[in-house]
């Protein structure tokens, strides 16, 4: 049986704004059911382990999709979420994929992740598939490959900049995920708001939005 790693955000506070964030459902939920239904085998991992929170604009009902309703009433998953593992105790050589869901928690805290950083290199330098969909770009941006960043010259995507514009939080986050892609050299592309697009760079998959996630999942699927 095929193992995947979920690494999902440990942070809550949307900046100085007095709201909460954490991770997206859709951006979990659909990736989650579509590889567990494949006979995937998957662990949740996050910085601090145990419960990571919930980006409570995810669970709205203008944001609510089939996955996160699903999720919303699926109280085995629930638990199994309230449990992660520390990331600090995650092996690359115990799965044979990582994938990291988005929300704009990960901006703050798996941007710099030093235990993010080495799994990310470490799953590239031996061949196995690293995806992250939204947000959730932001992993690579302190990544190296052979001294470079791991962007560089690629083919990748993330949330946009007109995307964050649409959501009025241009000024409030750390970084611009398509900002950052493209500092690093990434050759960045998306495709209209809201609409899913996927980029594909060998073992590197990376998704536009929320409405992407399924999609990068599946990709990563392929490569397993």
């Amino acid at each position: 049986m095929k193992k995947i790693v979920f690494v999902l955000t440990s942070h809550e506070d949307l900046g100085d704004t007095g709201h909460k964030t954490g991770f997206w459902i859709e951006e979990f939920a659909a990736p989650y059911y579509f590889l567990k239904e494949k006979g995937i085998e998957i662990t949740l991992a996050s910085p601090k382990g145990g419960q990571p929170p919930i980006d409570p604009k995810s669970n709205e009902i203008e944001n609510q999709t089939e996955a996160s309703v699903r999720f919303n009433n699926d109280k085995d998953l629930q638990k199994e979420l309230s449990k992660t593992k520390k990331l600090s105790t995650i092996k690359e050589e115990d799965f044979d994929g990582i994938f990291y869901p988005g929300g704009h928690g990960p901006l703050w805290d798996l941007s710099d992740n030093m235990d993010s950083i080495k799994l990310i290199e470490a799953f590239y330098k031996n061949n196995k598939p690293v995806g992250a969909v939204c947000h959730a770009p932001i992993v690579f941006k302190n990544v190296e490959i052979e001294g470079k960043p791991i962007v560089e010259g690629k083919k990748v995507t993330g949330f946009s900049n007109s995307e964050e514009e649409a959501v009025q939080l241009t000024h409030i986050v750390p970084y611009l995920v398509e900002d950052e892609l493209v500092k690093n050299g990434g050759i960045y592309s998306k495709a209209n708001d809201w609409e899913s697009f996927v980029q594909e760079e060998g073992n590197l998959i990376t998704g536009q939005n929320p409405a992407s996630s399924e999609s990068v999942a599946a990709k990563l699927l392929a490569k397993l």
